[in-house]
Order: C-alpha cells, then sequence, then structure tokens
C-alpha cells in the first residue's frame, strides 16, 4: 500500500520548533498542484535550492526534515505542478516521496480550509505545541480532519464482489467502500455500504487492514465479509455502473499497489481464504 515504504520512514510527530536546513524536503504548492523538480530520482526540492520566506513543519522523512513552503516566488527549476492524483500514475518517482506528497497535502489543504475559525470567522493561528489552529478570538482549537470510511470485500465461496464506479470510464474495479455516518459503528457502515449499492446482506465481518487515503483524508478500515442470503445483485445506479461476482482468476488488479483495495483482491486472487473455506 503507499504507506508501506520501508526500509524508508515518515515519522509524523510535530515540532513547532524546527527550522530547515540545506538537507530539508520542502513542498511547494499552488491551489491542488505540487511542484516536483525532474531530471534526477529525487522529486522533492531542498530547502537550498528553494529557500522560502515561510515555512511551516511537517514531518521528517529518512530523518530528514520537511516543510511546507510559503512563497511569492515566480521563477522554479525544471519541474512540473501535478495534482496528487496524478502522482499515482508516475510509476518512476521514488513510492516513499509520493506517500510524502501526499500526507503533506493532506495537511496543506487543512491548513488552507482553516485559516478561519467556523465558530466566530476569526483568522485562526498555529499552535504553539501541538498540530493545530487556534482561534484566538474564541479559543477554539482546530485538528487535521480525518474521515472514516470502509473497504469490504464480500465474498461467496470461491468469488469477490467487485464494483465499477458510475462516470468514471477510466477507473479499475474495486470493492465495495463508503463514509462512516454520524452515530454509526464501523461495522455498521459495513452492512449499509454493501446494501445500499449492491443489494446484498453480509455477515460475519473480519477486519484485515487500515490505510490512510490523504487525497480524500479517509482513515480506511479493511473488512472481509460473507454474502447473508441472496446472490442477486441490484447495483445503485448512482455510485455505480456495474457489479458482478469474479473468480479468483478472473479479477482484474489496479496497476499499482498504492491501495488497500488493490492488496485485498490480489490476496484474494492469490488464494487467500479469509473464513478458512
Amino acid at each position: 500500500m503507499i504507506q508501506d515504504i520501508f526500509p524508508h520512514s515518515l515519522h509524523n510527530h510535530y515540532n513547532p520548533k524546527a527550522l530547515p536546513d540545506d538537507r530539508s524536503r520542502i513542498f511547494y504548492f499552488r491551489g491542488n498542484r505540487i511542484f516536483l523538480e525532474t531530471g534526477r530520482p529525487s522529486i522533492l526540492p531542498f530547502f537550498k535550492e528553494l529557500p522560502s520566506e515561510k515555512f511551516t513543519y511537517l514531518f521528517s522523512l529518512d530523518g530528514m526534515s520537511c516543510f511546507l513552503a510559503e512563497s511569492k516566488r515566480k521563477i522554479f527549476p525544471e519541474g512540473e505542478w501535478l495534482t496528487l492524483r496524478n502522482l499515482r500514475d508516475r510509476k518512476n518517482l521514488p513510492k516513499e516521496e509520493i506517500f510524502a506528497a501526499w500526507t503533506a497535502g493532506h495537511i496543506q489543504r487543512w491548513m488552507m480550509e482553516n485559516r478561519f475559525c467556523g465558530s466566530c470567522g476569526h483568522e485562526t493561528v498555529p499552535s504553539p505545541t501541538e498540530r493545530a489552529r487556534i482561534c484566538p478570538h474564541c479559543g477554539r482549537t482546530i485538528y487535521p480532519r480525518l474521515n472514516p470510511a470502509i473497504i469490504a470485500a464480500v465474498v461467496r465461496e470461491d468469488k469477490l464482489l467487485l464494483t465499477h464506479y458510475a462516470n468514471r470510464p477510466g477507473a479499475h474495479f474495486a470493492l465495495v467502500a463508503g463514509y462512516t455516518e454520524i452515530g454509526e459503528t464501523i461495522e455498521e457502515t459495513v452492512r449499509r455500504e454493501v446494501m445500499e449499492e449492491t443489494g446484498l446482506a453480509v455477515k460475519n465481518l473480519k477486519y484485515y487492514k487500515s490505510q490512510p487515503w490523504a487525497t480524500a483524508a479517509d482513515i480506511l478500515s479493511g473488512f472481509w465479509c460473507e454474502l447473508d442470503g441472496s446472490l442477486d445483485i441490484r447495483v445503485d445506479e448512482i455510485e455505480l455502473d456495474h457489479a458482478f461476482w469474479a473468480k479468483r482468476e478472473d479479477i482484474i488488479l489496479q496497476s499499482d499497489d498504492f491501495s488497500l483495495t488493490n492488496e485485498m483482491m490480489t490476496i484474494f486472487k492469490e488464494g487467500y481464504k479469509p473464513f478458512g473455506k
């Protein structure tokens, strides 16, 4: 998955007193696009190459401090501006740097969306002690947002339920997915989403793994579950254009190893039996 970058490591401990040095990595954003250098194996610029007037500590990558840069700079070295989603299509880029860029983008978007207090409208400021925004007027503290969501791999004997999103002609095949709603447990989300999208009931939920998914500010929880009752699929045509039962050998995998969805599809295709049958 995208966060599986060993032997590299990303440490998200917040250090508001950290200052950049020549080896620090810099993240420049313009809207939803990030600047990446080209013509060398490493894609993230160093501070010595692109010093900035204002910066915010993000995290460390392989022991090197990483900062979000704010600058009126108009001239950049050779490079390009890509959305975080575009990065997934660049197979030659270092995986650890893509994960770092996604994580930086998550933080940058949260900072931009919370420049002003949602309670009183006053401009917020960074917390001096933790990764948070504080309203100096009403005292509200705003932490980075995480949206809980699920991935549901529904199994029927030796087949897996696959879906395809509506209005996304180039999208990969996927598993049932959706956000947890207010007043709902994660397990209830699994049952509701499977029923809403495919008309199927499930039982024997078995937790698998979790994954941060920065482009949607998600924390995903993956579950295996068994079909409970009728196998007749009734597709929610707003969410999906089709859903079907796929034999292991017929499962078409995604083109990279970034997603929790693809990992679950992969191990099932390779013979994994989540319920020992």
